[in-house]
């Protein structure tokens, strides 16, 4: 009897836990964001709140009668196994077993996994960026170019991605440059100015494809960022050092604790008076020169406000059992025939949820690793270290691009992200590393570690759900 390569039962492996997945969490869990996708897509009014692609690609599903979650499930839940059964099939055929084991272990690790279950951008994008890695890394890492058709189809992957989540461009573009390019890192500066110039690029079509293309509506969307930061502004330097709006009305804000490093909501919902009175004094693009102008005022009292956003959202020194970390296993409450998994899911998600609030599932630590696979990958040439470079690269730009655009701590905004970490320290795990810079790693990744632990242990709690976040 023929024996089975490493890399098919590498790839069998990951069919048998995609399977799995699938079985446990059937149909999918669809959230608040869930619902209003679905509820656009059945009345045919789309806007670009929530992403239009993703809308429209659930209307093709819907219109020929498959209805609810479930196919947007699927595709995200086969886009993540078939990345991840590539990648390790890629390494299993090198001979780094434990490193294929390592990556199909990433896939089921319960605050990745439990999020990756939900139907939503976040997942959508997850999956297709699994995809185009995997598949690109059949090939980059045996130092062979891509086909054509697997060039087309990574290019397809990216754009899916770079569509279904404005932030994503800072993932993609690296990934691209990456897959696509030469798949060395030399001359930085020369690859980061086109890098740079390349999402300027992205991010101006965007609007354009959302609109015209997708004929999606225009939204409120893009106030969310400005109004968040003028509000922390407001908060940091003093509510007379944004005078767009009266003093009083900041004062008023701050009475109401509207203004919190978690998420920017509260303006938006139960102090509406701060989005709505923005909506009189600076409608249209008077919110985006007020917003520049604050900014170069009072830059001290912006980076303060956006460093405690940003430590939120990568849940550093934050208390236990900190806000929009655990993933659920129920649908939220609907009248839209949308369904839940089976019960037997959820001591899963408890799983996830203690693990997502512990310092173990910090983002902060997650990106701790990927700073720590960059710097010892960067001056290596191998194919390992190359593909390890891409990957912790748009981790690395993912999450530092948080500090700038960010108006909430989700933990399901990092699934890219830790997945791309995970990835990268695989593959660099088996390389030939300088001693000294793996202890240099090892030790930041402990101080990162404890420092999270302490503040878990010694700061107050502040609630564990939305309703806790927004206050």
């Amino acid at each position: 009897m023929r024996r089975v390569s490493p890399a098919a039962r590498a790839a069998l492996a990951a069919l048998l836990l995609c399977l799995a997945m699938l079985a446990l969490f059937w149909p999918g869990v669809a959230m608040f964001d869930t619902l209003n996708q679905y509820a656009q897509l059945r009345s045919g009014s789309y806007d670009d709140w929530h992403p239009p692609v993703m809308a429209r690609l659930w209307a093709l599903f819907h219109a020929a009668g498959w209805h609810g979650q479930a196919p947007m499930f699927l595709i995200q839940m086969l886009l993540c196994w078939i990345g991840l059964g590539l990648f390790a099939a890629a390494l299993a055929r090198q001979g780094a077993r434990i490193a294929a084991i390592a990556v199909l272990l990433l896939g089921i690790w319960p605050p990745i996994a439990g999020w990756q279950v939900m139907v939503l951008k976040d997942a959508q994008m997850a999956g297709a960026l699994l995809a185009a890695t995997g598949l690109a890394a059949w090939w980059r890492l045996q130092d062979r170019p891509l086909p054509r058709w697997a060039v087309l189809l990574v290019g397809l992957l990216l754009l899916y991605a770079t569509l279904v989540r404005i932030n994503a461009v800072f993932a993609t573009v690296p990934l691209a440059f990456g897959l696509l390019g030469a798949g060395t890192w030399r001359r930085p500066v020369r690859r980061g100015a086109m890098m740079l110039a390349a999402m300027v690029a992205v991010l101006a079509a965007l609007p354009l494809v959302n609109h015209g293309l997708l004929r999606a509506g225009a939204s409120e969307v893009g106030r969310a960022l400005p109004t968040y930061d003028l509000a922390g502004i407001a908060h940091h330097a003093g509510p007379e050092a944004v005078p767009v709006l009266p003093a009083e009305v900041w004062r008023a804000a701050e009475a109401e604790r509207c203004i919190r490093p978690i998420l920017w909501d509260p303006l938006g919902d139960r102090c509406d008076f701060v989005a709505e009175g923005l909506a009189i004094t600076a409608p249209g693009r008077k919110l985006t020169e007020a917003w520049l102008l604050t900014i170069a005022r009072h830059p001290v009292a912006y980076a303060e406000h956006r460093l405690a956003h940003w430590n939120a959202t990568m849940r550093w020194l934050v208390p236990w059992r900190y806000p929009l970390a655990a993933p659920q296993w129920d649908s939220e409450p609907n009248m839209l025939g949308i369904g839940s998994p089976s019960p037997r899911s959820e001591p899963f998600q408890q799983l996830a949820g203690m693990l997502a609030e512990s310092p173990l599932g910090a983002p902060i630590l997650w990106l701790t690793a990927a700073l720590a696979v960059l710097a010892l990958a960067w001056r290596h040439d191998g194919s390992r270290s190359r593909l390890a470079v891409t990957l912790a690269l748009s981790a690395v730009l993912t999450e530092l691009a948080f500090l700038v655009i960010s108006v909430a701590a989700d933990y399901r905004y990092h699934l890219w992200a830790m997945l791309a970490t995970g990835l990268a320290a695989a593959l660099v795990a088996g390389t030939p590393m300088p001693r000294r810079g793996r202890r240099i790693a090892l030790a930041a990744l402990l101080l990162i570690g404890a420092t999270s632990f302490a503040a878990r242990i010694a700061l107050p709690p502040v609630g564990e759900t939305y309703t806790d976040a927004a206050g």
